[in-house]
């Protein structure tokens, strides 16, 4: 598993890679992403470790998938996330993740994740760039997921594929933790100007 602060320190030279190769300034990175200049600064300093929601409105802002803000680029053919070798993006107040385990380099955005929710635990989403499309399958326990205001109840062994374009919740209301895969399709696009209002 990839260790926080070099997690946040390769985040922070990426971002700020994208930022200066479109001339942008801080106050511009951050109007686009709807962040305050304070945290993005913070986030090119690695002087924190930016959370999930803030590392998908850096991604909307600078027009990349979010992988490529937390791995370095690679030449090869293929690449092999060995267990425990993932990027740990999202924890939970009682010890749940989401691991960015594999993604595909190309325009577009295409994630392989590993959840895991603790009891009481819940991560709620924006909905995404229009288009995105989400593949889940439960690997233990019990998973609601609400889409757009409406619940759906997943088991072990259950898989659903739904649209990202609306907001959705996850959440583990039961006893046990609840883990699964998740597959998210963004299509790409190209970097909003910078006058551009962020639609993250």
């Amino acid at each position: 598993m990839h260790r926080p602060e070099d997690l946040a320190r390769a985040v922070g030279d990426r971002v700020k890679h994208e930022r200066l190769s479109r001339q942008w300034t801080l106050d511009d990175l951050a109007q686009a992403a709807g962040l305050s200049r304070r945290v993005v600064v913070n986030v090119e300093q690695a002087a924190t470790n930016p959370s999930l929601a803030t590392l998908l409105r850096l991604s909307e802002a600078l027009g990349v998938g979010l992988p490529s803000l937390v791995e370095p680029p690679t030449q090869r053919t293929f690449r092999v996330t060995h267990s425990g070798e993932g990027s740990p993006l999202w924890r939970g107040e009682h010890g749940g993740r989401g691991v960015l385990v594999a993604n595909a380099d190309t325009p577009d955005a295409l994630e392989l994740w590993d959840w895991t929710l603790q009891p009481g635990e819940s991560r709620a989403s924006e909905a995404h760039r229009p288009g995105t499309r989400e593949m889940l399958q439960m690997r233990e326990g019990t998973l609601t997921l609400q889409i757009d205001g409406e619940n759906v109840e997943l088991t072990t062994g259950d898989a659903i594929s739904f649209v990202g374009d609306r907001p959705h919740t996850y959440s583990n209301q039961h006893v046990h933790p609840a883990r699964f895969c998740l597959a998210v399709f963004e299509p790409g696009a190209a970097p909003p100007s910078r006058t551009e209002d962020s639609h993250a």
